[in-house]
């Protein structure tokens, strides 16, 4: 059976799983009965998630009958949820840096939304009970933090990395050919390496007093554990590419920690090409990718009322 069909057929298994955990979750059975379901500590947030199913084989492109995006107003845990800001950089000027800008236009956009999305965000959340993480990578600018060091003292000392396969000439060749013609260009690499050697947070992303800092999934899980949380919900950038992919990232936190993940849709934005820039539709499959694969998207404007209401605010 190939690496593809067992992929397959893990994500449908897993699927399963979780409508039977669904159900009884909320005290469903089988045949649908739900007896009361007891009362939790809970912030109800409306919730877009999206409705990929059921394909009309009468139409021409029969995934046009899936219901698509929908929105519910669901019940969230404050014991169990926090959010995440990940991978919010500082990515200098284009004066200072503009080879970096010319391979990673999103900056600017990243800016605004640091700029114009987070302030409010990020006080709501830290006057409610949800705690605030922060992911870092990409240089040392975080290491003397309080929460770094207590996320590392949390942790332990990382697992021994998987033994990687070896190189060739080719392949090497293959590399540097790539990125010569697909990213980062030989003309924008020296302003992308000095640009991540004065690497810091980007305005309005700094961490505050003790807030955990974690530079991997491990770290992350540990941050996780410590407060009891199952469930992170993603700011930062870019949505398509470290949020999802990187250490600390979804698709680790997920698979191997168990983790609920979802994103703010408004405090985040994409690696985009010249397709879709304009559209911004990277962004929009990254979204449906997260709705899909891992959990929900929240608009923020409904995040930050939802934690402002009685419900979500420290001590009430």
């Amino acid at each position: 059976m190939s690496t593809t069909e067992l992929s397959r057929r893990a994500f449908l298994a897993g699927t399963s799983a979780a409508v039977v955990a669904a159900r009884a979750a909320r005290g469903q059975d089988s045949e649908g009965d739900t007896p009361a379901m007891a009362e939790e500590n809970v912030i109800n947030v409306p919730a877009n998630y999206y409705q990929h199913f059921d394909a009309d084989f009468g139409l021409d492109v029969p995934e046009e009958g899936f219901g698509g995006w929908q929105k519910a107003t669901l019940p969230f845990s404050r014991d169990h949820t926090a959010v995440v800001v990940m991978h919010a950089w500082d990515a200098g000027t284009r004066e200072e840096f503009p080879g970096w800008w010319r391979c990673v236009p999103y900056i600017p956009r990243a800016n605004r939304i640091c700029a114009e999305v987070f302030p409010p965000l990020l006080e709501a959340v830290r006057a409610s009970d949800l705690p605030l993480f922060h992911v870092v990578g990409g240089g040392d600018y975080y290491k003397q933090l309080l929460g770094y060091k207590r996320a590392v003292e949390l942790a332990g000392p990382a697992p021994d990395a998987p033994e990687r396969v070896a190189s060739d000439l080719v392949r090497d060749k293959l590399y540097a050919f790539r990125q010569e013609h697909t990213f980062v260009g030989l003309d924008n690499a020296d302003d992308v390496k000095r640009g991540f050697e004065r690497l810091g947070f980007a305005p309005n992303s700094e961490p505050e007093g003790d807030e955990g800092v974690a530079e991997n999934g491990h770290q992350l899980s540990a941050l996780c554990n410590e407060k009891g949380v199952n469930h992170l919900i993603y700011a930062g950038f870019a949505i398509n590419w470290c949020l999802l992919l990187s250490p600390g990232g979804m698709a680790e936190m997920a698979h191997k920690y168990g983790v609920m993940c979802s994103a703010i849709r408004q405090a985040t934005t994409a690696v985009e090409n010249k397709e879709s820039a304009r559209q911004e539709w990277c962004k929009e499959l990254a979204l449906w990718r997260v709705a899909l694969a891992f959990g929900f998207v929240f608009d923020v404007d409904d995040f930050v009322a939802a934690l402002k209401d009685r419900g979500g605010v420290k001590g009430a």
